[in-house]
């Protein structure tokens, strides 16, 4: 038995492009990596147990050396952030531009398409009119 419901749109055409370029470069799929996992819940897992292990077993006193890993890591994180940030408006930026060729498009094939219309009902009139009169 075959199954009738519609099959899901795929990417838009953008993201896909998008998507193909960044998986053929190492260093955008690398910042993706560190991006997607320093978004996630077990990043923030994972830094609360190393934080908390460091500052109980790992110094005497480790509020200076912490303090100084906390702040080089929130300098990296917030790069990323702006790769982030980035890549989103490059995303945004070729969808608007592919939605726009497209919608130019579709309005050029709906003017042509009214054109057309236009002449085949002027032309049927005038040839029902011809037909009607006596003669």
């Amino acid at each position: 038995m075959t199954s009738t419901a519609p099959k899901p749109p795929g990417r838009h055409p953008a993201a896909a492009a998008i998507a193909l370029r960044r998986a053929e470069s190492l260093q955008l799929k690398v910042a993706d990596a560190i991006t997607t996992f320093a978004g996630s819940m077990p990043f923030v897992y994972l830094h609360a147990v190393a934080f908390g292990l460091w500052m109980v077993f790992a110094e005497s006193s480790p509020w200076p050396t912490l303090t100084l890993v906390v702040s080089l890591e929130a300098i990296f994180l917030s790069t990323f952030v702006l790769i982030g940030q980035n890549r989103q408006a490059e995303f945004q930026q070729a969808k608007a531009d592919h939605d726009f060729i497209e919608s130019e498009l579709e309005l050029k094939t709906n003017t042509e398409l009214t054109r057309q219309i236009h002449h085949l009902t002027t032309e049927l009139h005038r040839r029902v009119i011809t037909e009607a009169k006596p003669g």
